[in-house]
């Protein structure tokens, strides 16, 4: 077998050992009986638990088979964890699963429970009601040496699937060994990340970011009691759909999750302390205590260690059951029986009261964190051996073996005919396809199809326009935005907010203070009023809860447009946003996606209210998260359209978009002088919405004078002062082009390059810091061209905004702009 790649504790001489020494029971039980008085647990159900435990452990020592001649790249395992098993049956397999990394015997049993279930559901629809059959029969049959058929198997024969471990348990074998050679035919993430992920049986694949996934997990326990409410109308999105297949389209959306379902969350001890962690828990309890149902079981697989770091005794425990308004549940995770019976009470009690528990799982972890941790190094002798003495495969090998279902003989040899499987397909996957271009590992990225969002867009005009032009008349209480005369950015957006909520049913608007005061800057004035709090509603105050809630939406089937009160507040949260939103289609090769446009009001030029939190003008991590789009309107007849692009980008390619809002430019009515108007901009109906369309990517450019002289390229509040400098330069008789990039990502390179050889001069306003600002990035887009003329920057300095006055000495200014042109003109 595989004895020769474990640790020193070498497990498998060590199960070999221990399952030798139990005495046979004398007196027998059925498989129909409960494995061990005082239980649930019958021995039918016991007996699939175990193959999927075997199938988990050697799944670890595979990988390290693997990795130990180059060809395994991934060795953080289950064993200890192997527990887990029975939350699997404890729940249904259309129960969203998000299981972190040692979770992998919850993957093979849910495996196994979906497809028994299926056949079950199979055979009722063709003979009547039919029993949980398949699984648990194949087992024993397999224990006592025969197939499936009852006659005797031969391992070197052609018909090994019956004496083996059951087809969708080794299936899920293949899965997660395909994820550990970074096999492009790996069903999930394709070769890209080794991760727990299934699309078929409602596995959502999360990274290895520690507990990030927690607050998507809370989301989508909100979604699925918000759409509840919803009733039947949903967005054109939907958070999981056929690897490859067609995207749904409006009306189309079948429901991502059954309307009972509750979600299923699985992390480490270690994890309890986490940020993310703490506000996923502390979101569960407050949505709990103000009365909204959030039907989330958090599975804690408690070992004590956080790679070398121990976790004090008793502090899971009492972190845990602290928590308010969620409700704790605690097991001995190394035993099958008390496992399975908390488990099966503690998912009980979530789908019947639709409230969170935790359930708290003592489990041990053996064979160290990974591969290549030596614990002997922080661990004793004797420590580590308490840990293998409490092995749960071998403690489920005694419960059966007691209870007369096996004998010690027959579970060794099931044992080691589990383990020449695992093998196989381990052997199998090594010559499977790498990925092997740039263009395979980014193509399920960020899918863009500009097409069909355009024609997204039409179709959205065109209902608007016919049948829904009465709700739509309601909606704006007769006095429609296009009636209404010049509006600023801020009430240009709230227009353009109503007209998505009226075209998306599924569409919600959320965050701190956006429902009853409308907004800090009355950008969602009225919108709850006008559709509902379900649609529209405040939360708590904790940006990396807000968009797990997004997260959480997107997934389930829902179009969320979560704001983030100020740009300054959305950095203690960004990596809901790099870790898991935009890695979600990734991992996933598009089985799953988290629509979202995260609105954000930020950026610099507040007068009257400053200081950088509320002047915030760094714009750099958003641009570094790989298929994030990141809009920028500066002025409000470009805001209607570039909203409209992202909503239907997110229902059309499932992307994920930051809508960017320019504080200072939201009530601004002027450009040149007071009282001209020039800032404002007429709301177009759904009339003009086909003609005004802005494509993502594409900028926009004004000419000044001759505009043969100078382009100047910037965004947001750069280009009303741009504008003006450039007004100021054509009474000097330089003509400027002014090209507003518009989106910061991906950016209009063609438009940079064709606006910058127009002129042969290019002078880049920046508004962001020198360093790590998007001017580098417009810079690096001119060299990459080969662009020959001269170039100059100009850009706020590499600190934070002050208070008051003091702002105006290192942001940009329209004097700098001025100067710089002057400056690149004298050249």
């Amino acid at each position: 077998m595989l004895s020769d790649v474990t640790t020193p504790q070498d497990l498998d001489e060590r199960f070999r050992e221990a399952v030798g020494a139990i005495e046979v029971s004398a007196t027998g039980r059925t498989p129909a009986d409960p494995v061990r008085d005082g239980g649930t647990l019958d021995g039918r159900t016991a007996l699939e638990l175990f193959d999927a435990q075997l199938v988990s452990r050697h799944l670890d020592l595979a990988a390290r088979w693997l990795r130990s001649f180059g060809e395994g790249f991934y060795t953080i395992g289950s064993s200890g964890h192997e527990g887990n098993a029975a939350v699997a049956l404890a729940v249904r397999p259309t129960d969203p699963a998000l299981l972190h990394y040692r979770s992998g015997a919850f993957y093979c049993a849910r495996a196994a429970q979906a497809e028994a279930e299926g056949a079950a559901a199979r055979a009722g629809q063709a003979d009547g009601p039919a029993h949980r059959v398949g699984v648990a029969e194949r087992v024993a049959e397999a224990m006592r040496g025969q197939d499936g058929n009852g006659n005797s198997a031969d391992r070197d024969g052609d018909a090994d699937d019956g004496a083996g471990a059951p087809e969708p348990v080794l299936d899920a074998a293949r899965d997660v060994l395909r994820g550990v050679v970074a096999s492009a035919d790996e069903p999930i993430a394709g070769g890209r990340h080794k991760v727990f992920g299934n699309a078929s049986i409602a596995v959502v694949p999360t990274t290895s970011t520690i507990a990030s996934h927690l607050p998507r997990a809370v989301g989508i326990g909100f979604a699925v009691e918000r759409l509840r409410r919803l009733g039947d109308g949903r967005g054109r999105p939907t958070g999981r759909r056929a690897a490859g297949g067609p995207t749904r389209q409006r009306g189309e959306t079948d429901p991502a999750w059954p309307a009972d379902a509750i979600v299923v969350c699985s992390f480490g001890d270690a994890s309890v302390n986490h940020a993310t962690a703490v506000a996923a828990f502390n979101t569960a309890g407050w949505c709990d205590h103000t009365g909204l149902r959030i039907p989330v079981l958090f599975v804690c697989e408690d070992n004590g260690l956080g790679i070398s770091v121990r976790s004090p005794d008793g502090w899971v425990a009492q972190t845990l059951r602290a928590k308010p308004g969620i409700r704790y549940f605690s097991a001995d995770g190394c035993d099958l029986v008390e496992t399975y019976d908390v488990a099966v009470e503690a998912a009980a009690w979530v789908r019947r009261h639709r409230r969170p528990a935790v359930l708290h799982l003592s489990t041990v972890r053996l064979m160290g964190h990974a591969g290549a941790d030596a614990e002997i190094a922080y661990r004793s002798a004797a420590e580590i051996a308490r840990d293998v003495d409490r092995d749960p495969v071998v403690a489920t090998a005694r419960l059966l073996a007691e209870a007369g279902l096996a004998t010690p003989e027959e579970l060794i040899a099931r044992y080691d005919e589990v383990g020449w499987q695992v093998r196989k397909v381990a052997e199998e996957v090594l010559g499977e396809r790498k990925l092997e271009s740039a263009a395979d590992i980014v193509a399920p990225l960020a899918p863009r199809r500009p097409v069909r969002v355009a024609r997204a867009v039409t179709d959205a005009a065109g209902r608007a326009a016919g049948p829904g032009a009465a709700a739509r008349s309601a909606a704006f209480d007769g006095k429609l935005p296009e009636q209404a005369g010049p509006l600023t950015l801020a009430q240009t957006i709230n227009a353009a907010l109503a007209d998505g909520l009226l075209d998306y049913p599924g569409m919600t608007v959320f965050g701190e203070d956006v429902a009853a005061k409308g907004g800090v800057y009355g950008v969602t004035k009225g919108l709850r009023e006008r559709f509902g709090a379900p649609r529209v509603f405040d939360t708590l105050l904790d940006e990396t809860s807000i968009l797990g809630l997004g997260l959480g939406a997107g997934l389930s089937g829902m179009l969320p447009v979560p704001e983030i009160q100020y740009l300054a507040y959305l950095h203690n949260a960004e990596d809901q946003l790099r870790g898991e939103a935009a890695t979600m289609q990734y991992f996933s090769r598009g089985a799953y996606r988290n629509p979202m446009v995260v609105r954000i009001a930020g950026l610099a030029y507040q007068e009257g209210f400053g200081g950088h939190f509320h002047n915030d003008n760094s714009l750099a991590v958003l641009r570094d998260v790989p298929g994030l789009v990141l809009a920028v309107p500066a002025r409000a007849d470009d805001a209607a359209p570039m909203l409209r692009s992202c909503l239907a980008s997110a229902a059309v390619d499932g992307s994920v978009c930051v809508f960017l809002e320019p504080i200072a430019l939201y009530h601004t009515r002027d450009l040149h002088a007071d009282g001209d108007g020039e800032w404002l901009a007429p709301y177009l109906g759904p009339g003009g919405w086909t003609a005004s369309h802005v494509p993502i990517g594409r900028g926009r450019v004004y000419g000044v004078g001759s505009a043969e002289d100078v382009t100047i390229i910037t965004f947001g509040n750069g280009v009303r002062m741009s504008l003006r400098a450039a007004a100021k330069l054509a009474e000097e008789d330089v003509g400027v082009r002014v090209l507003d990039l518009r989106w910061l990502a991906p950016l209009p390179v063609a438009d940079i390059i064709r606006e910058a050889q127009a002129t042969g001069r290019v002078l880049v306003v920046d508004e962001t810091r020198r360093s790590g600002g998007v001017g580098e990035g417009v810079v690096a887009a001119l060299v990459d061209a080969g662009f020959v003329g001269s170039a100059r920057r100009v850009a706020s300095i590499d600190t934070f905004v002050p208070l008051g006055p003091a702002a105006r000495h290192v942001l940009v200014s329209e004097e700098a702009i001025t100067q710089g042109a002057r400056t690149l003109l004298a050249r």
